[in-house]
């Protein structure tokens, strides 16, 4: 995020949540954005296939077609920029590359991305005017913007947006991804990515290799790494023959089940590093028992890049241990000397290779953490990024953005469109969730969301069980008829095994830029058991 959590509640006057059922997914940040509406009067603008909760409240709701975000939003600045609504001293002073945006922009007139959407024009231009005319804007967005072949298309959509209107840099502003899981930002940050180290510093600038290679004593590759789905082909290729899978289940979350099954299957040597015997350490020739958060000390960075400290307040099970420990043990045993006595000190050898940390000490994180960049000891923290203008680039680049469609349309055979996501009861694949006897009680198992209109034609009552299908296979699911999703969608979420929808999902439709499969949009056949 580029802002603070809190400025959802207070600061912001409109917000625009695309992509992010926020109240269900994010419900502490999804509390605050209906706070700030229902008691201060923020304006808010919820663009998303599925009427999720927050359109209920929603000064205008706009339910475009699965996989046409980028439309969406630039027929949003073409409105902008047609009524002289544009920032235009900010785009002067602080950005480059507009009038390449603008000229791709002036195709996307509302009534033309009404065409591509099913969005009216009337709603666009509604939306675009409360989104320019406010003191403060800000964007929530999650998983339904970016897991698409076009994900990094559409992030560069809404930073558009944000640059078009000024929405950068002062409070209740910016552009706000709200993170899928816990820590996610933090492994991240400690370069939990393949093309970089941590603090986002890239493995192939070699003065960043070098003060790595100094401080580890070992040379490192300039050669940037593999994603989670490029490994899982490689697998399947035959071309990686060994894999450690640390605190991940690919084998509910990773799309085209059958594909990933048979690329584990493939491998020579599996290890599965968890606090839970998940359905991908059924494969693993070796299961490391990991400790949960409870039972280590460490840190953890949310998603407003707030660094906070986690400590230990019970022993881990049986033979389980914190991650590093096993890291470090797994290191020194393949011939790395990997010898750290404690979290704090492999955080401190972290800080002083991270510029964006290095102000931070165990006893300055005690209480409500900081947020990075914090580069020095007596720097207070950094609630809002790009103050004033001031880009890490220099100046904001627009990036102009034209319109794809999504890999996989329906057609005759498949009629549909299977779009997924989650719930407010269960966590990703439910590898925790779904052993609380309290949770099931609330969401027992999967369902599949249909339209009234669809099950009307089909025949289907609701709680029956249906047929779902796609090129990848089929599921027997539970039926629910709700209008909440849109005539000729279907959704699903990921968390259940026994209807695991990640057997239907698309494997080799990757954002080129970003490698993320395209979980929210994939042609379907729903049809009634007989």
């Amino acid at each position: 995020m580029t802002n603070s959590i809190n400025e959802l509640e207070k600061d912001a006057r409109a917000i625009l949540v695309i992509g992010s059922n926020t109240t269900e997914n994010h419900p502490v940040i999804g509390m605050k954005i209906k706070k700030n509406v229902l008691e201060n009067g923020a304006r808010l603008i919820v663009a998303d296939p599925r009427r999720v909760d927050l359109a209920e409240i929603a000064d205008v709701y706009l339910r475009h077609r699965p996989g046409t975000d980028v439309a969406l939003l630039n027929g949003m600045m073409n409105v902008i920029i047609s009524e002289g609504l544009a920032d235009s001293d900010f785009i002067a002073a602080n950005t480059e590359g507009y009038e390449a945006m603008a000229e791709v922009v002036a195709r996307y007139t509302p009534e033309y991305v009404e065409a591509i959407t099913g969005v009216p024009a009337a709603d666009i231009r509604r939306a675009a005017r409360i989104y320019a005319r406010a003191e403060a804007a800000v964007i929530c967005y999650a998983m339904g913007l970016t897991q698409h072949s076009t994900g990094t298309d559409n992030v560069k959509s809404v930073c558009n947006l944000a640059m078009l209107t000024g929405n950068i840099g002062r409070p209740g502003t910016g552009v706000a991804p709200l993170r899928g899981q816990n820590n996610v930002q933090g492994a991240c940050d400690m370069g939990g990515l393949p093309n970089v180290l941590p603090g986002y510093q890239p493995v192939t600038d070699e003065s960043v290799r070098s003060r790595f290679e100094q401080a580890w004593n070992v040379s490192l590759s300039s050669k940037p790494g593999l994603t989670l789905t490029e490994t899982v082909e490689k697998a399947y290729r035959g071309e990686i023959r060994a894999l450690i899978i640390i605190g991940e289940n690919p084998m509910i979350s990773d799309p085209d089940l059958n594909h990933c099954e048979e690329a584990l299957k493939n491998l020579d040597f599996l290890a599965v590093q968890d606090i839970f015997l998940s359905e991908t350490a059924r494969f693993a020739h070796v299961v490391l028992p990991g400790a949960c958060f409870a039972e280590k000390d460490g840190t953890f960075t949310n998603t407003e890049r707030r660094v906070q400290r986690v400590r230990k307040a019970v022993d881990p099970p049986g033979q389980a241990r914190a991650d590093w420990e096993i890291i470090c043990e797994l290191a020194s045993r393949m011939g790395y000397p990997m010898s750290y006595s404690s979290p704090e000190e492999i955080f401190e050898e972290m800080r002083g290779l991270t510029p964006s940390y290095a102000g931070m000490t165990y006893a300055r994180l005690e209480g409500q953490g900081l947020q990075w960049p914090c580069p020095s000891e007596d720097h207070p923290g950094t609630a809002i990024l790009h103050r004033d203008g001031r880009f890490t680039r220099g100046k904001g680049l627009f990036s102009p953005v034209e319109f794809l469609e999504p890999a996989e349309l329906p057609d005759d055979e498949y009629p549909l469109v299977l779009t997924t996501g989650r719930n407010l009861f269960h966590y990703h694949t439910g590898t925790m969730t779904r052993r609380c006897q309290a949770l099931n009680q609330h969401v027992p198992e999967a369902e599949v969301e249909i339209n009234p209109n669809l099950a009307a034609q089909l025949g289907i009552k609701n709680g029956e069980t249906v047929r779902l299908s796609t090129r990848r296979g089929s599921i027997e699911v539970k039926a629910r008829i709700t209008a909440m999703i849109e005539d000729g969608v279907v959704f699903m979420t990921f968390h259940f095994a026994e209807a695991a929808v990640n057997l239907l999902t698309k494997a080799d439709s990757l954002d080129p830029v970003a490698k993320i499969p395209e979980y929210k949009v994939c042609a379907a056949r729903l049809e009634k058991m007989t």
